[in-house]
């Protein structure tokens, strides 16, 4: 079908990319990321019109973080973004007069790798980030699912813990409250708060003090063997296996792919999820287990995912 621009919308910046049928991302262009949503989605138009120069361009995919409706079209909810019942679609083909299609963008990131990177090969993949929040995506029969109304995958609000630690989303006890980058610098804070002789190396990289920890210390103490920063990483990976054994039991799929932030610490974080979720799958001992893999495409999977998507057909049809 030709040429299509993917569009990030970051905290910082905004990209547009144009993206060809192999997945291959020809130019960028970036604009910094404005406050109100009126401003963004003339942002977004920015970015799409300063990409597409010097490009014959077929069609724009959006991944936003939120709720998308089933026709790619409409953002119900966007958690960091005001943006409740926005007809982005609508909006933004206006300015670029380009057809538009919205994802949510943790979905488009699956996508991406399903379809040129760690996921090649395979028809059935459950992909799940593990950034500072939880997000995932659903591949099955070679196709994305998005579920009836288009809000399908929200893996980090699962409910993990009756009663548990408040979320973000207001509910209580969700996935990403145990298995994100805000849950493993939690539990680094509280481990070297309660063992600070543990946690030399881990309080010697930053302040000294507890509060001042950051994951990038937790990462650079673990791969020196910090004792705290080190059981750090395995409560992360005994929640983040167990929720994966949830799933496998819900989609039996070939892989999972596990993306975000956190899977750039390699086998660091996934030696000890694939125990982890080993240890928690039902008859594990007994039936074939899926792998657990990185994934490949980094922090372009999202824009690949959703100019990729803006040449698959209406999932309505």
């Amino acid at each position: 079908m030709g040429l299509t621009i993917g569009v990030d919308i970051g905290g910082t910046k905004i990209a547009a990319g144009v993206v060809d049928e192999e997945g291959n991302i020809l130019s960028t262009y970036k604009v910094p990321t404005p406050g109100t949503p009126e401003a963004i989605v003339d942002a977004i138009a920015s970015a799409v019109e300063g990409a597409h120069a010097g490009h014959e361009i077929v069609g724009v995919g959006i991944g936003a973080a939120g709720y998308v409706n089933r026709q790619r079209s409409t953002v119900y909810f966007a958690p960091n973004i005001d943006w409740r019942q926005e007809p982005l679609k609508e909006k933004v083909e206006a300015r670029v007069g380009l057809p538009v299609v919205v994802e949510n963008d943790a979905n488009a990131a699956a996508w991406g790798e399903y379809k040129f990177g760690a996921g090649k090969g395979h028809r059935n993949v459950i992909c799940i980030t593990l950034g500072t929040g939880l997000g995932g995506g659903i591949i099955i029969g070679n196709k994305l699912r998005r579920g009836h109304f288009g809000v399908a995958a929200e893996f980090g609000h699962i409910r993990m813990v009756p009663d548990g630690l408040l979320c973000g989303c207001g509910s209580q006890g969700c996935w990403e409250q145990y298995a994100s980058g805000r849950a493993l610098v939690r539990y680094a804070k509280q481990r070297a708060n309660a063992t600070p002789e543990s946690a030399e190396v881990l309080l010697g990289l930053g302040d000294g003090t507890p509060d001042g920890i950051e994951g990038k210390h937790i990462s650079m103490a673990a791969r020196q063997g910090d004792p705290v920063a080190v059981d750090s990483y395995r409560e992360l990976a005994r929640w983040a296996g167990a929720g994966l054994a949830d799933l496998a039991s819900l989609f039996d799929p070939s892989a999972f792919i596990v993306g975000g932030g956190l899977s750039d610490e390699g086998e660091l974080v996934l030696d000890p999820i694939r125990k982890s979720y080993k240890r928690w799958l039902v008859g594990g001992n007994w039936r074939p287990v899926a792998d657990v893999i990185a994934a490949e495409l980094g922090n372009k999977a999202g824009m690949v995912g959703a100019a990729d998507l803006a040449r698959e057909p209406d999932p309505i049809m």
